[in-house]
């Protein structure tokens, strides 16, 4: 019977791992090195309770929300001389795409951790409201206020740089 916990956590691991990375990469503004510790630790801490989480209703969920919470204690628990520099993700991307990307990578690290977990979740995990207070132990009303906040810090920030990209 262990066996079968084991090889049905395995399978959930490897078919969650890539989601969880991609998400884990938005939320470190792009540093993938923090973005596989982050993962690793998620599955870890997923692991450990595998019994419990494989019999919920959404495992995914609840991955997603280990995630998101990991990456929030570890900016919490960060020193604070330590400085983020500029960094370029090691993943190369389409040609096409790389300035925006880019850029929008940039613009994300210029947001507070909480305002960028915020626009992650409810823009690019394309989260309502509800769910990403719900992830993030927040009431909506914060949620809303956050994301127009962070919205309108991300303008100041691309400017009319985006308007270069969408004439390509």
């Amino acid at each position: 019977m262990k066996q079968k916990y084991v090889d049905d956590y395995l399978e959930f691991a490897t078919a969650r791992s890539t989601y969880l990375y991609r998400t884990a990469c938005l939320l470190t503004g792009g540093d993938s090195h923090l973005a596989e510790d982050l993962v690793q630790e998620t599955l870890g801490r997923v692991y450990l309770h595998w019994r419990k989480v494989s019999g919920a209703d959404n495992p995914a969920a609840y991955a997603h929300t280990v995630l998101v919470r990991t990456f929030l204690t570890h900016r919490r628990r960060r020193s604070s001389d330590e400085r983020p520099t500029g960094y370029v993700p090691d993943v190369t991307a389409p040609e096409t795409d790389t300035a925006l990307r880019i850029t929008l990578l940039h613009a994300l690290g210029e947001l507070s951790v909480r305002d960028r977990a915020v626009v992650i979740l409810r823009y690019w995990e394309d989260h309502s409201v509800e769910e990403t207070a719900a992830l993030l132990r927040l009431r909506a009303g914060t949620v809303r206020t956050q994301s127009s906040r962070a919205l309108a810090r991300l303008r100041l920030v691309l400017g009319d740089s985006l308007n270069d990209f969408a004439h390509r």
